[in-house]
């Protein structure tokens, strides 16, 4: 409730409120394409997204820990760094391989969802089972029985 105003808040103002860019800290994000299609069925746009995951150019001082691209949505393990925004990596992150992947698929447009869900881990949780969680993804999907035969994704831990 914003009791500024007497209503909920709506949508995607509701996952910005009482978010905070800590520095060095681990967020585990997920985001969503628009109107959840499924444009990562097609391998080479899944591609074109998932090079952006590891670009230092786009990460700057941050360092993805894992991530996993689902059909229509992804997950990554992030940890932030000295001087940049969560919402600015995340920004680069998307623009960038939404850019990437619609000249993939020949089309134009927004790709992701314009919000996105992030939770920053507290120190006792464990990143490498946060990571393991993460990867586990297309298991749960039931998109594949073992997860090194689904290809799209990948944590610092291998």
């Amino acid at each position: 409730m914003d009791e500024r105003y007497g209503y909920k808040t709506p949508g995607h103002a509701a996952l910005r409120k009482g978010r905070a860019s800590i520095c060095s800290t681990a967020y585990l994000i997920t985001t969503t394409t628009k109107n959840r299609q499924p444009l990562f069925t097609h391998f080479p746009a899944a591609c074109s997204a998932a090079r952006c995951f590891e670009d230092a150019a786009l990460l700057r001082e941050s360092r993805m820990l894992a991530w996993v691209l689902m059909p229509d949505h992804e997950h990554w393990l992030l940890q932030l760094g000295e001087t940049d925004s969560l919402g600015d990596v995340i920004g680069r992150l998307k623009s960038a391989s939404s850019r990437y992947t619609n000249r993939s698929l020949n089309r134009t447009g927004p790709l992701w969802s314009k919000a996105f869900h992030d939770h920053a881990l507290r120190a006792e949780e464990d990143l490498q089972a946060v990571a393991r969680y993460i990867v586990a993804n297309p298991l749960r999907a039931g998109l594949v029985k073992r997860i090194g035969d689904y290809p799209l994704w990948n944590a610092v831990w291998l």
